[in-house]
């Protein structure tokens, strides 16, 4: 009465099992109670963050929420699914990105409305400068929103992190990274249900969260072995979700341009056997001439590690619009990609899916590749 404690309503889900004993390990599960109901998730995020984002829900009216540039399918469903949870609390909310996305990502419900800064600037700063909070999801520094970095710095709006990538900088009141967590999209639905909001997740928001999910897993096929993912997964499907229609949405849209240029760089694959490690190349030229958009390289990393005994896969791409080399950088088993991100292309990641950048030259980019493979080379052999 007049203390301001945020009051969590039930998170009933269709799912939920009450007075049955899972024998299970307690590191592995927890149960985190809401009210007369239990869901079988682990209470990753700390209760202090919860409370204090529910306290901010409370009383903003406008909020923004931004994620990384050129948006991959876990930072436009991450950015949709937590829009439309805040719309359903009668919320104005704008999701604004640094440039363009994927067209096989513009299905989802919201796309359309997503404002581009590099697009429109004026009107995206003054959204930022405006907003009551600002939410950042899927990037862990300003420096990963490009230009949009210094408008997002100096808001006097509130700002929460939601992301799970190694080694967040403090730029934010409330920070939630997770980084053993295999997307932003995942953090996104535990934060909802952790508040008590489940059953205000719609069709279309849960649509959302499972792209993002299975983008960021290679339609969970790496970083994808936590029981809790696919509890997470029933849950979204007693949304109404279609996962299959959503699996043809993002991956059974490829142009006849994008085919023809996987035949050509798998063409020009270069496998290194004593190395266990393949890299594929991308030019700006070999881009024209497959009339290349944006997206149409998505997943190129991964196929280099369906070949036998192949454990590090790294994919170079000159980038079209600013003077620079792209990396993107796969694994399998215990090789850290990471590492080698961090070391030689100024990135990071996760464990088995990293990336980076070189400003550069292709050429200085692959003799960074080299010299990546000569210092990993003993975890590269490790069995």
């Amino acid at each position: 009465m007049g203390i301001g404690l945020p009051v969590y309503r039930s998170v009933l889900s269709p799912l939920c099992i009450k007075n049955v004993e899972i024998s299970l390990p307690s590191a592995q599960l927890a149960l985190s109670l809401h009210t007369n109901c239990s869901i079988m998730l682990s209470k990753v995020i700390d209760q202090a963050n919860v409370d204090h984002f529910a306290k901010w829900l409370d009383k903003a009216e406008n909020m923004v929420i931004v994620t990384h540039m050129s948006p991959d399918g876990d930072a436009i469903g991450s950015s949709l699914g937590l829009a439309h949870f805040l719309e359903s609390q009668d919320k104005n909310v704008r999701v604004i990105v640094p440039n363009g996305f994927p067209d096989f990502l513009r299905w989802m419900d919201g796309a359309q409305q997503i404002l581009r800064y590099d697009k429109h600037p004026d009107e995206a700063d003054k959204l930022i400068a405006g907003a009551d909070v600002i939410c950042c999801v899927d990037f862990n520094c300003l420096k990963r929103i490009d230009n949009m970095g210094k408008a997002v710095g100096e808001s006097p709006a509130r700002k929460i992190l939601i992301d799970h990538h190694l080694n967040p900088e403090d730029f934010c009141r409330i920070t939630i990274s997770h980084p053993h967590i295999a997307s932003a999209s995942e953090v996104v639905f535990r934060l909802i249900c952790r508040l008590g909001y489940f059953e205000d997740i719609t069709t279309e928001c849960a649509e959302c969260i499972y792209t993002g999910m299975m983008t960021d897993t290679g339609g969970f096929t790496f970083n994808s072995n936590d029981p809790e993912i696919y509890y997470i997964i029933s849950q979204l499907l007693s949304k109404g979700i279609d996962k299959d229609q959503i699996y043809r949405n993002v991956f059974n849209t490829y142009s006849e341009g994008r085919l023809r240029l996987m035949g050509h760089v798998l063409t020009h694959m270069h496998v290194y056997p004593d190395f266990r490690a393949a890299l594929i190349t991308l030019t700006k030229k070999e881009q024209s001439r497959f009339n290349y958009v944006r997206g149409d390289s998505e997943g190129f990393v991964n196929m280099p590690l369906s070949m036998k005994d192949i454990v590090f896969s790294v994919f170079l791409r000159e980038d079209t619009e600013k003077d620079m080399i792209k990396v993107s950088l796969r694994s399998t088993g215990s090789f850290p990609c990471n590492q080698v991100a961090s070391e030689f292309f100024g990135g990071g990641g996760h464990l088995n899916a990293s990336g980076g950048e070189v400003y550069g030259t292709m050429d200085e980019a692959l003799e960074l590749f080299k010299a990546a493979l000569i210092k990993f080379q003993p975890l590269l052999l490790k069995k």
